[in-house]
């Protein structure tokens, strides 16, 4: 099975289901399931900015799986969607200047699991 390494807190984000678009500078036309591994890399700047959730935050394993559904380009009709969606958690992560260079891969079906290394 395929999977994506994503750092923290914004993996977490994912596994909760408040976070369900992944961004990459690169399309993708797979569409399926997708194991979910938190990377040992922390945005600290995001971290203290989800702290108010209470998320665990490990690193180095799974700790979900999902579907990527569709992965669509960014542009500034995509940006408004996601900030209106809910501005709290994705305003900041792509910038509107460099929205332009981001593709976002949809994620439904996210379960999360017990964490496997």
């Amino acid at each position: 099975m395929k999977t994506i390494t994503i750092k923290q807190p914004f993996v977490s984000l994912i596994a909760k289901g408040y976070k369900t678009y992944e961004f990459r500078t690169w399309k993708t036309k797979y569409r399926g399931e997708i194991l979910i591994h938190a990377g040992k890399g922390v945005d600290k700047k995001a971290m203290e900015r989800f702290q108010y959730l209470n998320l665990s935050y490990p690193s180095g394993c799974i700790i979900a799986k999902a579907k990527i559904t569709d992965c669509i380009y960014i542009d500034d009709k995509m940006f408004s969607l996601l900030n209106a969606k809910d501005p709290f958690v994705y305003y900041g992560i792509v910038s509107k200047e460099d929205s332009k260079k981001y593709y976002g891969f949809q994620l439904e079906d996210i379960i999360e699991v017990e964490p496997v290394k």
